[in-house]
């Protein structure tokens, strides 16, 4: 007869990782926006960085806890991000005139509208998530809603506030989130509240 030993291996919740990674970068991007700072060239390393990267590892750790919300969150917003900072530095000349002279700014606001659809069926899992994501999504949308208006140049002043305002929302939402999943899980209580799911389809 053998001895079986299981071993069992367990991975620490990302979701706190990934979304400091999104209030990072929505934060310095929004600053962008709101006209407290500018150009992208310095928003590049936290978009890479914390926008992709960060986003990007908790959405492979949320795949080894079974959680295909999170991975499909995590790992399309993490992508976004390193598409957006590929986009800028196309447009900035990083990769030579040729690229930068026929780069068609109207196809970001294609991406844009592809990332709504997404982030739209993506806000209605939430609802079983909890309140504090479900509001972080409805603000995605707001957002994805001002940059695609604002990409086209449809009431451009108006839809690149709606965007700046959105983006800058998202990312205290995620600040709090991240803290919230922090410290709850550390003390083993809620220290933060971050409210039940919403329980519409279940």
């Amino acid at each position: 007869m053998h001895n079986q030993t299981e071993i069992k291996i367990t991975t620490a919740d990302p979701s706190a990782l990934g979304l400091f990674g999104l209030a990072m970068v929505t934060l310095v991007a929004s600053s962008e926006k709101l006209g407290l700072t500018e150009g992208v060239a310095n928003v590049l390393p936290w978009a890479f960085f914390l926008g992709g990267l960060a986003q990007l590892f908790a959405a492979a750790q949320d795949a080894k806890h079974n959680n295909i919300f999170g991975t499909t969150a995590f790992g399309a917003f993490g992508l976004f991000w390193f598409g957006v900072g590929m986009t800028w530095l196309i447009e900035m000349g990083a990769f030579g005139e040729t690229l930068a002279l026929t780069a068609d700014a109207k196809q970001l606001g294609v991406a844009f509208i592809g990332y709504l659809i997404f982030s739209v069926f993506m806000t209605v899992g939430a609802m079983e998530t909890h309140k504090v994501l479900f509001f972080i999504f409805v603000f995605i949308d707001l957002l994805f809603i001002g940059l695609a208006l604002s990409a086209f140049g449809i009431m451009y002043d108006f839809t690149h506030m709606l965007a700046a305002v959105s983006e800058l929302m998202i990312a205290l939402l995620s600040f709090y989130g991240s803290a919230a999943i922090v410290l709850n899980t550390h003390f083993g209580k809620s220290v933060l509240p971050i409210g039940k799911p919403f329980g519409v389809f279940k």
